[in-house]
């Protein structure tokens, strides 16, 4: 049995997933020993650190040699299938560089960046600033396996209006926008998706990165939408959230090279399908506020 010992919390939580295209979370948890055990011995790493945990992965610290490197292994599910392929197209600008990867396995080897220094605590103007500069340079031609964003929204808007808990006003602004936005005309860049302000961390030699995608292809535009859901308490509330929200999109959007009401249409499109995902995946605050965010965008 290899030195990991995987926090029984996150054990438990990634124990109740259901099977999402691949095997349940308690199914693939019982092969995580035997993948970390093959990459270890595939690409010749020592285990250098206890493991973090995230979602729906495991990244444990390894050496090669002399070189710090991050063994990540994935539960399977459609969110995560690109993510090497991604991290491959951008080469290490702006992303975390990919040294090795085993996408059949979920394995991909990583350069190790420092675990305890994100965006979560710095002043939000500034991480609003990073996180748009990063958007910025991530934004190249999709390689063609990636999906486009209109068809892998395609079946969440169809049940967004079976979702009771999805205000009527919220579909009926949102399904406009789809088709007036989601044309053939739509840029096709690679997006990442999730780039929240933990989702940024700082490599001593390149300074702030990305990690973790969810890769697609779309209109930058998109990607706007994980700096206001998260560090929602900062956002105050009535007309002071309104401002706040406007204020930290217009700070990205500019960042990013993105034409700020581009932005807007975009993240407001974004924020009526997150109020239907979390009407399912999340609780009844979650919903309140992405309804809240969706109002402050629309006024």
């Amino acid at each position: 049995m290899i030195p990991v010992d995987l926090p029984a919390a996150w054990v438990e939580r990634v124990s109740a997933y259901p099977a999402d295209g691949g095997p349940t979370g308690a199914d693939w948890l019982r092969s995580v020993p035997r993948l970390l055990e093959e990459a270890l011995a595939r690409w010749d790493l020592v285990v250098d650190g206890p493991p973090r945990t995230g979602w729906t992965a495991v990244v444990v610290p390894v050496r090669r040699g002399d070189e710090p490197l991050a063994l990540k292994v994935t539960w399977p599910h459609p969110e995560g299938v690109h993510e090497a392929l991604a991290l491959r197209t951008w080469d290490g600008v702006g992303a975390v560089r990919l040294v090795a990867a085993l996408p059949s396995d979920g394995l991909l080897l990583l350069e190790r960046l420092d675990p305890d220094t994100d965006l979560s605590e710095v002043w939000v103007d500034e991480a609003c600033e990073v996180v748009g500069g990063l958007l910025r340079r991530l934004q190249v031609p999709a390689p063609p396996p990636v999906p486009r964003l209109a068809p892998y929204l395609a079946p969440h808007l169809e049940r967004m209006e079976r979702r009771p808990a999805v205000p009527r006003r919220v579909v009926t602004r949102t399904l406009g926008l789809a088709r007036e936005l989601l044309s053939d005309d739509t840029p096709e860049v690679l997006l990442h998706t999730d780039l929240h302000y933990e989702n940024v961390l700082h490599s001593p030699a390149r300074g702030w990165t990305a990690i973790d995608p969810k890769p697609v292809a779309g209109h930058p535009g998109f990607d706007v939408w994980p700096v206001l859901r998260n560090r929602f308490d900062e956002l105050g509330s009535g007309a002071a959230l309104r401002w706040s929200v406007r204020h930290r999109l217009s700070l990205v959007a500019e960042a990013a090279g993105v034409d700020v009401e581009e932005a807007r249409a975009w993240t407001l499109l974004r924020a009526g399908i997150e109020v239907s995902w979390a009407s399912v995946l999340e609780g009844e605050e979650a919903v309140t506020a992405c309804i809240a965010l969706h109002k402050a965008l629309d006024e």
